[in-house]
């Protein structure tokens, strides 16, 4: 009021609805879509009118929210964990270096035996040449390599929330609302963790259509090489 602005111009320039902002400036949060969205517009909010966000949405987490799983994790564990990345990779760079020479050579050798073993194959015509090439080349079909990391696609079809983050807990998409038409980048890892606000997008990993069942509460899913699961409301990522 003070700044003299309207909620009609608000509710355009933040893209969230009236009726929600009336209910954030009342307080009214049983009145709004879920936490996810509170949060998320809580944000939104308070950016626009040169507000404090942060501030906002821990006064909302103290006030109205119970602490997860995530939260509650002891300092000492995170402390590991920034030491471990500080780190870096268990292996030397050289170690790694010998071991690919390695497969390369045995692979050399394989290939250098099966060139040696055809070369000793006596020729044969006729039928019997054509049915015996059929069998050998049955038995060197190579079976498929399975994929060792995950692509997501995500189409909104509606207004959506949406998180994800990697393996190492990479924000890959850090808690923003898209809606219908607007485009998400692929994103590709060897292990995802995805939060949507609700169902209002189609999900394809590796290509395969992934239904989202519609739920009251916030939708998880931990996606990996061998598949997909879904994930309860106390393990789903929370982009701050």
């Amino acid at each position: 009021m003070r700044s003299r602005i309207d909620i009609s111009e608000v509710e355009s320039r933040t893209k969230i609805r009236a009726k929600y902002l009336r209910a954030i400036e009342n307080e009214e949060w049983d009145l709004l879509p879920g936490p996810v969205y509170i949060k998320s517009f809580l944000r939104t909010y308070s950016d626009f009118l040169g507000l404090d966000s942060r501030m906002l949405v821990d006064e909302f987490k103290r006030q109205y929210e119970r602490p997860n799983d995530h939260d509650l994790r002891p300092i000492s564990s995170l402390t590991r964990e920034r030491e471990r990345a500080a780190r870096g990779p268990l292996l030397p760079s050289w170690a790694m270096i010998g071991f690919v020479l390695v497969i390369v050579a045995v692979a050399l050798y394989a290939l250098g035996s099966l060139g040696s073993s055809s070369k000793n194959t006596p020729i044969t015509t006729g039928h019997h040449a054509t049915r015996k090439h059929r069998r050998s080349a049955h038995h060197r079909t190579t079976p498929a390599l399975k994929p060792t990391a995950v692509t997501l696609q995500l189409v909104p079809t509606g207004t959506v929330y949406v998180c994800l983050v990697d393996g190492t807990g990479k924000q890959l998409i850090p808690g923003r609302i898209f809606s219908a038409g607007e485009t998400i980048p692929p994103q590709t890892a060897p292990k995802l963790l995805l939060t949507l606000g609700n169902a209002a997008v189609q999900m394809k990993v590796n290509g395969k259509a992934v239904p989202v069942a519609a739920s009251p509460t916030s939708i998880g899913f931990l996606l990996q090489p061998g598949g997909d699961s879904p994930l309860p409301p106390a393990q789903q990522p929370r982009c701050p």
